[in-house]
């Protein structure tokens, strides 16, 4: 491998590191509706489990309450089983046609937990980085093409985008812990 595809790949798998700690923070409950909590839990529908944004529509019509509306009417009770076995902590309401869910107010307690998982996900995504970091320098020194000085530049480079990725996990945790906080 050479230099360039070295750090291009790099900085792939930092960014996919990244963005899959953003997409588990997303779905977390952090005391107001959105779309996020619900849309990847999988619903055994069709015998297979389906994302529910695959089977359903679903609506925010006000900040503390998600409307799942299925486009096929015979998986209503599946999803609601779905949503009953998932740790959102949420029971469903259904009519028939669409299933309610109303999320209530965090207690200062369960806001703490929830920051307390966070942080404990911030720091997953950070190790993974590393090991990225770890393997890409291995790479690097086992590289036939790579002359002495251009294994230390890409070590170096290798660190820089291993900085950026761990500034924008933390900055990703603040911010949704500040949103938990402050609801």
């Amino acid at each position: 491998m050479n230099y360039d595809q070295i750090l291009r790949e790099t900085k792939e798998k930092m960014r996919k590191g990244v963005e899959h700690f953003q997409d588990e923070i997303r779905g977390l409950r952090s005391g107001r509706a959105t779309p996020a909590m619900v849309e990847n839990l999988k619903v055994e529908a069709y015998g297979s489990p389906t994302p529910l944004n695959q089977l359903a529509s679903i609506a925010i019509p006000e900040p503390r309450a998600i409307v799942i509306k299925p486009y096929d009417q015979s998986i209503l009770k599946d999803i609601e089983k779905a949503i009953q076995v998932s740790d959102l902590g949420i029971n469903p309401q259904s009519d028939g046609k669409v299933v309610r869910l109303t999320v209530p107010e965090m207690s200062e307690e369960q806001r703490k937990k929830m920051v307390g998982r966070i942080k404990d996900l911030s720091e997953a995504s950070k190790i993974a980085l590393r090991n990225v970091r770890r393997d890409m320098n291995k790479r690097a020194d086992e590289s036939k093409e790579l002359t002495d000085d251009d294994v230390a530049a890409a070590k170096d480079e290798i660190q820089k985008v291993l900085k950026s990725s761990e500034t924008e996990v933390e900055e990703l945790f603040k911010a949704k812990t500040t949103e938990i906080m402050e609801t």
